[in-house]
């Protein structure tokens, strides 16, 4: 795995952080636990009383050069046509097709980063179809010879 000892500090890191909660979501069923800053004048939590959740802050932040990294280690690029990718580099870069671009356009970039050996996060159903049609390709290949 690529960058392996950040993702480690990272989630070293994380595992100590706190579960933010939203100021009395225990306390009312309505209330989603997702986090929102309180904002009272009066507010206990706000106000940082012991006995009270933590409230999010900057010390809770994970390392520098561990930021941005996707789970599988590799820096998220977003990949708009084949020339983009001849600004990754292999060995760290990994591209994320952009929303925008079609199917035609998507095949044409995942055959060039094929070629290129860079990973592309999320490639989907096209990378199947591409396997599926070897397959079909390879099976009428071998009828043929037989």
């Amino acid at each position: 795995m690529i960058n392996k000892e950040m993702l480690q500090a990272r989630k070293k890191i994380s595992d100590t952080r706190p579960k933010f909660v939203r100021q009395e979501s225990w306390r009312y069923d309505r209330l989603a636990e997702n986090w929102r800053k309180p904002k009272g004048k009066d507010n206990k939590m706000r106000k940082q009383y012991s006995g009270v959740p933590p409230i999010v802050k900057i010390g809770y932040r994970g390392p520098k050069r561990s930021r941005g990294l996707h789970p599988s280690g590799y820096i998220d690029h977003i990949v708009f046509n084949v020339n983009d990718l001849t600004k990754l580099d292999v060995n760290r870069d990994a591209a994320r097709l952009a929303h925008t671009v079609g199917r035609r356009k998507r095949k044409e970039i995942l055959a060039k980063a094929g070629s290129l050996g860079i990973k592309v996060l999320n490639a989907g159903k096209l990378s199947l179809e591409k396997t599926e049609d070897n397959k079909k390709v390879k099976s009428i290949g071998q009828e043929s010879e037989e």
